[in-house]
């Protein structure tokens, strides 16, 4: 098809109401960048891909991704310009993380000015609570809680150097961002917002202590040293959404615990739960509440040395097996046990739809948190 028509095509697929951009991508090997972005937000949005065009559905609008010689062609599209803007930021850090150290170069049609990202919002340490031994909650004032009322949980976590002037990051002209270097430099961690108090305007996040003292830690450092007036910024929310099913099947470890608890609270009533969570022992078990039925079964790795490096994936296939087509099944854990499970799933051609399989960290590999 000649380049005009391609392109003619392309934007006839898109509605007139929304706020559109484009862009082209020239990495070293753009077949190979198309078949990474198809694969890792296959766990993330809805993909559809016909030959070399893949198509992204997601809460920030659609990306269509196509490839045209050495480069990748792009068409965004979406309800409003923030969701636009979000969207180029979101598939920019992809790209250039699939890249690694290969050569990319990425532009757009209307390159973003240096500004702070729309969805940055500055927060305050309000207090600081102990949950379990190796659980210490931290709750945060924000000027504006409702981005994180429903939809995503996962935000990125940023916190600026003791003593220092936070210097926030800015979107760069080819959409990614732009973090600040030196003394400036941010401690940046993904975590879970646990609970939302909308009337207090407070947001509370769970962050684990790892037991294990030649771990480098910061962010469970920040949590345990965190006090009140502390300034934090939140980047997102993005990513990990309440499952909406009649039936839901949960697992996860510790690093999950958040995410599932909070899953656990939100589901109307008449949901039936189940859950298998693995902690070190009984004192890091937590009460979860629900308006569903919740039937929870917690492991404990030091009852069972022998098995803890697999336990959990061995207890989620054995459950998993016995799940009709109608449950969704949300896994995260640890990246080995992860690949594991999801193989199983795929074996028994369980709906894609029907599933949020992630993992939240890497064993051998030092802590995220």
């Amino acid at each position: 098809m000649p380049e005009t028509e391609r392109k003619e095509s392309r934007n006839a697929m898109v509605e007139p109401s929304t706020f559109t951009l484009s862009g082209v991508a020239v990495p070293r090997k753009p077949a190979a960048m198309l078949d990474l972005i198809a694969e890792h937000f296959a766990e993330h949005a809805e993909v559809e891909r016909d030959g070399g065009l893949v198509t992204l559905k997601s809460a920030f609008g659609v990306a269509r991704i196509e490839t045209d010689g050495e480069q990748l062609d792009i068409l965004l599209s979406a309800a409003s310009e923030g969701a636009l803007q979000l969207s180029r930021t979101m598939l920019a850090e992809h790209m250039f993380y699939f890249a690694g150290d290969e050569k990319l170069a990425l532009e757009w049609s209307m390159p973003p000015a240096e500004a702070t990202p729309s969805n940055l919002c500055e927060a305050v340490v309000v207090s600081t609570e102990t949950v379990t031994p190796h659980m210490v909650r931290v709750i945060f004032s924000c000027g504006d809680v409702h981005p994180y009322v429903g939809g995503n949980m996962h935000v990125r976590l940023l916190v600026p150097p003791k003593g220092r002037e936070p210097v926030w990051p800015v979107v760069a002209g080819d959409g990614r961002i732009k973090w600040p270097e030196g003394e400036d430099a941010l401690l940046v961690r993904v975590y879970t917002i646990r609970r939302v108090d909308v009337d207090r305007r407070e947001v509370s996040v769970d962050f684990l202590q790892h037991p294990a003292a030649d771990i480098a830690t910061p962010g469970a450092d920040f949590a345990r040293d965190a006090r009140p007036g502390d300034r934090v910024a939140f980047l997102g929310p993005g990513g990990g959404v309440v499952p909406e099913a009649d039936k839901i099947f949960l697992v996860g470890d510790e690093a999950a615990l958040p995410a599932i608890a909070r899953i656990a609270e939100e589901v109307p009533a008449g949901t039936r739960l189940s859950a298998i969570i693995e902690v070190e022992n009984e004192t890091e078990e937590q009460p979860i509440s629900s308006a569903g039925d919740l039937e929870l079964r917690w492991l404990h790795r030091s009852n069972d040395r022998k098995n803890a490096m697999h336990g959990l994936a061995d207890a989620a296939k054995d459950a998993i097996a016995g799940l009709d087509r109608e449950t969704f099944v949300w896994i995260a854990c640890e990246k080995a046990d992860v690949r594991d499970i999801r193989r199983v799933l795929k074996e028994r051609q369980h709906d894609r739809k029907m599933m949020y399989v992630a993992w939240y960290w890497e064993r051998g590999k030092a802590a995220t948190g």
